[in-house]
């Protein structure tokens, strides 16, 4: 595992550089179901109705991610806003809204190949038939630019108390490639092993997931991170063990 990013060490930090602009409220908006995100002009219901399982769209579109996945920085969409301190409390404290979230997540997981099985524990598996896990796998394996927004996805996800989700993410990742030498390429286990895997506030667990992921990288036919392993952590309630 490298250097923490620098954009990955403001998030630890919670961005203290920034304060809130109390005038900004268009991510609250959004996931309220009030305002239109910009360019795609569509409420947050009507993508996740309409483009559920739309591969082409969420391939080929870039402006939509800001949106279904805010974050206190800077994307590539500037008519998207950086999300503010007073949208988190107010997100946060709306089950529906974080429903919504939750929604999100599960389309992008969809398109990645993966499906959440437990909203709970943040259990992820491979999509079920018909849909095609190797054909989605392949395409984030070429597609690097996904990399990116699984960061962003992450970030967000600690932001407004689904921190929960990101173990489960990461370590079926790595069960993937562990055992099975699924989504096994450099771009990914670069992107993973620097920012994603470190996209987790929690202090204990991110240091638990970093050892996990450093054994795998230097022992890869020792020491395997098996899906019996990967349930036991999610089942535990989250008690940090030793990796032997």
């Amino acid at each position: 595992m490298e250097s923490i990013p620098r954009d990955v060490r403001e998030f630890l930090d919670n961005y203290p550089r920034d304060g809130d602009d109390p005038t900004r409220s268009e991510n609250l908006q959004f996931y309220s179901n009030e305002l239109r995100c910009r360019p795609d002009r569509c409420l947050i219901e009507e993508i996740h109705d309409r483009w559920f399982g739309d591969y082409s769209k969420l391939e080929f579109k870039h402006g939509f991610i800001q949106w279904l996945f805010p974050i206190r920085e800077f994307g590539m969409n500037y008519e998207s806003q950086p999300l503010q301190p007073h949208e988190i409390q107010a997100m946060k404290s709306d089950p529906v809204i974080i429903e919504r979230v939750v929604q999100s997540y599960r389309l992008m997981l969809d398109f990645y190949g993966m499906r959440l099985v437990s909203a709970e524990s943040g259990f992820v598996d491979r999509v079920l038939p018909p849909r095609n896990f190797e054909t989605r796998y392949r395409n984030l394996v070429r597609s690097s630019h996904n990399y990116l927004r699984i960061s962003r996805i992450l970030k967000c996800l600690s932001e407004l108390g689904l921190e929960r989700l990101n173990a489960g993410f990461l370590l079926h990742v790595l069960n993937e490639q562990s055992e099975w030498n699924e989504l096994n390429s450099r771009g990914i286990r670069s992107s993973m092993d620097r920012w994603w895997a470190n996209c987790i506030r929690n202090d204990e667990e991110r240091q638990w997931i970093g050892e996990t992921i450093r054994k795998v990288r230097l022992q890869p036919d020792e020491f395997i991170f098996t899906r019996d392993e990967y349930k036991k952590y999610l089942e535990s309630g989250r008690t940090v063990h030793k990796v032997d």
